[in-house]
């Protein structure tokens, strides 16, 4: 087993520091990774700090991971030495179950295996992710990356790209719908590319004027400051479609009132403490409140094709490892245009 460089958290709430472990074997239908990219995911954080629950320490977190094969199982036959490939949130599940056989692993009625933060199917082995030198994943939870997107700002497309796609893809986002995209962080830039290239008319909902610039530069027609006094009231029944991006404690029920009769608001943003809706909202217009958790591999690897075809992928701002803790404290704040992803070069 080779010795992994890695950054790790060793305990809830504790910075970050250098750690190594022992990767396992690349088994027959396995294929080695060495990770050029890791995008820094606000899930990175919440379990890092335990925001959700107990967790497994230590944990090397990272699931926006991009690199290219060093090695391949002698059953592998997908990819070969030198691809350029990704790994997202899952590099396992159970493959019996409905969710698993319909592909949508992430759903998968025994648990599907998280890339970090899990332990390996049939094992009390745990799973390390991105923020290390070298990944070992089942070939069929490993992604093949566009050639013509640069592994670095691709990266994060391996869970903001996915769980911004999945549903807008689900929903049947198309061609002239006005869809509202809450929050421009770095899932929600994402989400206002992906649509802007569905043929959506996009607008972007946020709290202050800051974001509206860029909101009109990544291809939103329309910009909602909610501070300004009748922002929900003039705006009210306009959307085919609402993306809720923000992972904080909001009353979503002004934002339900901006969608159409019978339209759907979709949440992706996981706060710490529960959201607050009105019921009124719902009935008054036959509304639907809806949530989607990232997407199955057969999906992650079609978002990847869709954003290779458009030439889509995230705007980063590329750190050394010895930045991430730094990095943590500007993602809570909001201070990142869109994403950080660690140059795990840096590491070695």
């Amino acid at each position: 087993m080779s010795l992994v460089e890695a950054y790790a958290a060793m305990k809830p709430k504790e910075p970050l520091r250098r750690f190594q472990f022992k990767n396992r074997e690349t088994g027959n239908k396995d294929v080695q990774i060495e990770i050029m990219y890791s995008g820094i995911c606000h899930s990175d954080i919440h379990m890092a700090r335990e925001e959700w629950g107990p967790g497994m320490f230590p944990l090397v977190p990272g699931h926006e991971i991009a690199g290219k094969v060093t090695k391949v199982g002698a059953g592998v036959t997908r990819f070969k030495v030198g691809d350029h490939v990704g790994v997202g949130c899952m590099v396992d599940s159970c493959r019996n179950c409905n969710s698993c056989k319909k592909g949508i692993e992430q759903y998968c009625d025994n648990g599907a295996t998280f890339t970090y933060g899990s332990k390996r199917r049939g094992t009390d082995e745990p799973t390390y992710g991105g923020y290390s030198t070298q990944i070992v994943a089942d070939e069929d939870f490993v992604l093949k990356i566009p050639a013509n997107l640069p592994l670095d700002k691709a990266a994060p497309l391996l869970c903001a790209g996915i769980t911004t796609y999945s549903p807008l893809r689900q929903w049947n986002v198309k061609h002239g719908d006005r869809v509202a995209v809450v929050g421009l962080g770095g899932l929600g830039h994402m989400a206002v590319k992906i649509a802007v290239a569905m043929g959506a008319e996009v607008t972007v909902i946020s709290r202050s004027e800051k974001k509206k610039a860029d909101s009109i530069r990544l291809g939103a027609r329309h910009y909602i400051n909610t501070s300004e006094p009748e922002a929900f009231t003039k705006n009210a029944n306009q959307f085919d479609f609402i993306l809720n991006t923000v992972s904080a404690e909001l009353d979503l029920s002004p934002f339900l009132n901006l969608l159409k009769l019978d339209a759907t608001m979709v949440q992706v943003g996981v706060p710490d403490r529960p959201n607050t809706v009105s019921m009124i909202s719902l009935i008054g217009r036959r509304r639907r409140l809806g949530g989607s958790l990232i997407g199955g591999i057969q999906e992650t690897q079609e978002m990847l094709d869709f954003c290779g075809k458009h030439h889509i992928s995230s705007d980063i701002e590329l750190i050394p490892a010895e930045k991430i803790n730094e990095a943590y404290e500007r993602v809570v704040k909001g201070d990142v245009k869109f994403r950080f992803v660690i140059d795990i070069q840096s590491l070695k």
